[in-house]
């Protein structure tokens, strides 16, 4: 069984830098793209940054150029996205999202995260 566990969120003043991670673990799988969202309060949820598998190539939204980057390390399975410049509107729930293959069957599927809460607040 695949499973996308987060970690790093919590509550940080505005200019303030949070670092989020999250591990695919499980066994018998491949990853393709991996991507942080995010969903505010009575808003939809939203891409944040992406990035591809070999090239490492990302985009972002944007609203977070220049102060978001999201990188991954292939070895651990994990993705992680630092986050600079915090601003009380970067506040939400924020959510990996992995395509993933399990070995031995035919088809990606997305995979997502429990999700954790970022703050940006005084």
């Amino acid at each position: 069984q695949v499973q996308l566990v987060e970690s790093g969120g919590g509550l940080v003043q505005p200019g303030g830098s949070l670092r989020l991670s999250c591990t695919v673990s499980g066994s018998r799988f491949s990853i393709n793209a991996m991507a942080w969202y995010r969903q505010a309060p009575g808003k939809e949820r939203e891409l944040v940054a992406g990035i591809t598998n070999r090239s490492g190539n990302a985009n972002y939204a944007d609203s977070v150029k220049g102060r978001f980057t999201i990188s991954r390390d292939n070895v651990k399975n994990t993705v992680y996205l630092q986050m600079n410049s915090l601003k009380p509107e970067d506040t939400a729930v924020y959510y990996c999202n992995a395509v993933i293959r399990l070995w031995g069957g035919p088809n990606w599927s997305d995979y997502w995260g429990q999700g954790t809460q970022v703050t940006v607040s005084s």
